[in-house]
């Protein structure tokens, strides 16, 4: 099993969504489920200065992202990679990240 975490821009998360549920590929059935979306905030990014804002809380200039965590089966790993990247695309340099790990085990909670 793999967990597939990314962080990517705050306007294209719902593009990335749509393309998960488009796939079919995004549910326990199909081998991959748990998403979950978090607003997060990357300091010392190097961004377009219209993206970031000052963050109070951080004192300095951040970017804000969505961090996307998904658990998925071995083999769809590298699809749903794919498919991540291409929705997030902006054609900017730094726009986020996609990191695989392995999970060295999951139990679900019924």
């Amino acid at each position: 099993m793999k967990e597939i975490k990314a962080f990517i821009r705050q306007h294209r998360i719902a593009d990335v969504l749509e393309a998960l549920r488009d796939s079919g590929l995004c549910h326990a059935g199909a081998g991959a489920g748990c998403l979950t979306v978090s607003r997060v905030q990357r300091p010392l990014a190097d961004a377009d200065p219209t993206q970031q804002h000052y963050s109070m809380d951080l004192a300095e200039p951040v970017v804000a992202e969505y961090k996307l965590e998904l658990l998925c089966a071995d083999d769809l790993a590298d699809s749903l990679v794919d498919l991540i990247a291409k929705a997030a695309h902006t054609g900017q340099p730094e726009a986020g990240w996609v990191v695989v790990s392995e999970v060295q085990r999951a139990e679900e909670i019924r």
